[in-house]
């Protein structure tokens, strides 16, 4: 046997060098964006393994803002410059794209979808219109304003009964986050703070479970997204494990969808108390009620939790950034230790410092790829048809050509600065750009600050006794749809009031 495969191997490793000399030759032909070298088969899959965003971030540094990598049979661009995004931009705009899926979220519900609609179709621009009126806009934001104080105040409450107690930042912030969407969508908490984990009722272990499990499987790399003859195949079971965490986080609001429709079946001419009463007064199906609510609830949570998890640990490492914040507070609002949303505008130095936590840390350090549908030229180079196109974010949040000091947390970069989260400045795009960015970045910003703001307010914070030096503290992350930090948070609050 040993003889049979050294007999194979010379003409194995002739034909990969061949192929790799062929491929190589017809790039340059194409004029490709410049890259790495790519293996046959494989591409520089494994180089991704130390995190896209890292990986990309370095070829920027190496071949240009504008480079390609090949990930299995698919071309991967990539732009990590305000030029480069600009210019992937325009291709959006003027040529024929659609967003790529993962195969595990193919489900077929990607018609009723938000978040994973290939195409910006009639029925996306219904939702996303939907959404912006009835959640997302300036009335709708006013009159969640009550419920966010509401939620806020009971995590409050909720650390004084902790005080001397190690805490998950994360988890607290992710459940808080879960109620107050529960309520404007279901009139509904679903996780209670003060339980462990083994006296959590069903609903909120279901829930919680289903949308990390969500998470997780949606950044778990798949054969199939990389390799289309295996499409239908599943060979890591992945799209079956997502479905079954779908239909985990359906089964929570199953009954309340049921007796909603009763109810109002029964009662006609009722007022609308919460979103789902507007899905379906709209005419949504239960299908396109859980396809939208589980998204609202996926990209609404783990974000929020993550971007507050990093700005407290940003905090925690840069003590005159916690100085300058607490005395922001105390100058402004006095000793209240219950801030209003409205009470929030007064506070340059808090915007400030958020601001630069989503440079440093934004939720999504790669915007979601965009397939272009004939070839094109971007920046003097070839793209060709069925391209990837993707825009690096944590490349230019870090670029000391676009930042002084850009590994430094520094708010103060941002006062007086008219750098906003809208996605005109492109160099600063936490929350995407064009007609695929984030529509509910004006609920995450008011929860964001008001949260910060009552944690900052209210708490002094102590890690645990062994980890002194809070200059040294881990700041290492994983990568995934959210960037969060490898490992969570756990800090001791101390009331101050």
């Amino acid at each position: 046997m040993e003889a049979i495969l050294l007999l194979l191997l010379p003409p194995l490793l002739a034909l990969i060098i061949v192929v790799g000399v062929k491929t190589k030759a017809r790039t340059r032909r194409q004029n490709l964006p410049p890259g790495p070298y790519s293996w046959p088969i494989i591409g520089n899959l494994p180089h991704m393994l130390k995190g896209p965003h890292i990986y990309l971030t370095q070829l920027a540094r190496s071949y240009g803002p504008l480079c390609s990598v090949k990930l299995g049979t698919h071309l991967f661009v990539i732009g990590s410059s305000p030029m480069a995004a600009t210019e992937i931009m325009r291709a959006h705009d003027r040529l024929p794209t659609y967003r790529w899926v993962p195969k595990a979220g193919q489900d077929g519900l990607q018609e009723y979808s938000l978040i994973w609609a290939t195409e910006c179709s009639q029925h996306w621009k219904l939702l996303r219109c939907l959404c912006r009126t009835e959640l997302f806009s300036a009335k709708g934001l006013e009159s969640q304003s009550s419920l966010r104080e509401k939620n806020v105040d009971s995590m409050v409450g909720f650390l004084k009964r902790k005080q001397g107690n190690l805490v998950n930042v994360r988890e607290m912030v992710f459940a808080v986050t879960v109620n107050i969407l529960g309520t404007i969508c279901f009139s509904k908490d679903f996780i209670e703070l003060e339980l462990s984990d083994d006296e959590k009722g069903t609903r909120s272990r279901g829930l919680k479970g289903a949308l990390y499990r969500l998470m997780k499987l949606g950044t778990t790399p798949n054969v199939a997204d990389f390799y289309p003859k295996f499409e239908g195949l599943d060979p890591q079971g992945l799209k079956k494990k997502t479905s079954e965490a779908m239909d985990e986080a359906f089964n929570v609001w199953a009954d309340i969808i049921k007796e909603r429709r009763d109810i109002r079946e029964n009662q006609k001419g009722l007022i609308e108390q919460d979103f789902l009463d507007t899905m379906i007064k709209c005419g949504f199906s239960d299908l396109q009620i859980n396809q939208l609510t589980v998204e609202l609830f996926s990209g609404g949570t783990h974000s929020t939790a993550s971007t507050i998890e990093w700005a407290l640990a940003e905090l925690l490492k840069n003590k005159q950034a916690m100085f300058a914040m607490r005395e922001e507070l105390v100058n402004k609002l006095g000793s209240t230790t219950c801030i209003k949303e409205s009470q929030v505008s007064q506070l340059p130095y808090l915007h400030a410092c958020v601001k630069e936590t989503l440079r440093l840390h934004p939720p999504a350090p790669l915007l979601h790829p965009q397939a272009i549908l004939q070839s094109c030229e971007i920046m003097n180079y070839t793209v060709p048809k069925n391209s990837q196109l993707i825009i690096n974010v944590w490349a230019m949040g870090r670029d000391p050509n676009l930042w002084d000091d850009p590994l430094a947390f520094k708010p103060e970069r941002f006062l007086n600065s008219n750098v906003d989260f809208k996605g005109q400045d492109f160099k600063f795009l936490p929350f995407g750009v064009g007609r695929r960015m984030c529509p509910g970045y004006p609920y995450a910003i008011k929860q964001i600050h008001l949260m910060l703001a009552s944690l900052v307010q209210n708490f002094d914070w102590f890690l645990p006794s062994n980890i002194e030096d809070l200059s040294k503290l881990d700041m290492s992350e994983n990568f995934g749809i959210i960037s969060q930090r490898k490992r969570p948070l756990m800090v001791i609050p101390k009331c101050v009031c």
